[in-house]
């Protein structure tokens, strides 16, 4: 699959909200639907186009697919860039990370738009595993730089490894995830969350009190 099926080239302005508006549309659909149950005919109408403007941009379903798991990665990612988050590189950066979907109890309805949407993805027969995999590979980057630049500052100590831990940070994320939405309340989410952060901090170079090895 080349770049361009989910990294288009240069659109005009126009062009390039027609093909966002399609995406969007198509993400609802699979959301609803399923993948199997979204056809062309489908995002055509919900996104007001014509099925040559959908052909032009998208020529198969797969193409489309994977537009709408790069899209949803973005979002995933850009979560953390707007404040008050940033750079996940300290222990009080994960608790504000954790606090901006645990202090939602709205949180618990949609559940994670990215994880969600790969798990539906999952069961197709597309051959899309390598763009589920991106996107949870960018979000793994995310946790892991952040703890690599704690080891380096001296934060964790040098044993910790940040690969793993990035791993049990989003374990806790996606697993918290779905049995929040679940039970319907967002308790199963900050329990996991709180127990993965703490067991980053137990890595801690000066241990807290309480924490164990």
């Amino acid at each position: 699959m080349t770049e361009s099926a989910t990294r288009p080239r240069q659109l005009t302005p126009k062009g390039r909200a027609a093909r966002q508006k399609i995406i969007e549309a198509a993400a609802g659909l699979i959301y609803e639907r399923g993948v199997a149950g979204t056809n062309n005919e489908l995002v055509r109408k919900a996104a007001g186009i014509s099925g040559s403007q959908l052909s032009h941009y998208f020529p198969d379903k797969e193409s489309l697919v994977r537009a709408v798991l790069a899209w949803r990665a973005d979002s995933m990612i850009g979560l953390h860039r707007d404040p008050p988050l940033g750079e996940l590189d300290s222990i009080e950066a994960l608790r504000a990370w954790a606090a901006s979907y645990t202090g939602n109890d709205d949180v618990c309805m949609g559940g994670c738009s990215f994880g969600s949407l790969a798990a539906e993805v999952m069961k197709s027969d597309l051959a899309v595993g390598d763009e589920i995999a991106a996107g949870f590979g960018r979000w793994r980057d995310l946790f892991q730089r952040g703890l690599t630049v704690m080891r380096e500052r001296g934060e964790l100590r040098r044993g910790a490894d940040p690969a793993q831990l990035a791993y049990v940070l989003m374990a806790a994320f996606q697993g918290g995830m779905m049995l929040a939405q679940a039970a319907q309340e967002v308790a199963p989410l900050r329990a996991a969350l709180d127990a993965a952060i703490d067991h980053v901090a137990s890595f801690s170079a000066r241990p807290r009190p309480g924490l164990t090895k």
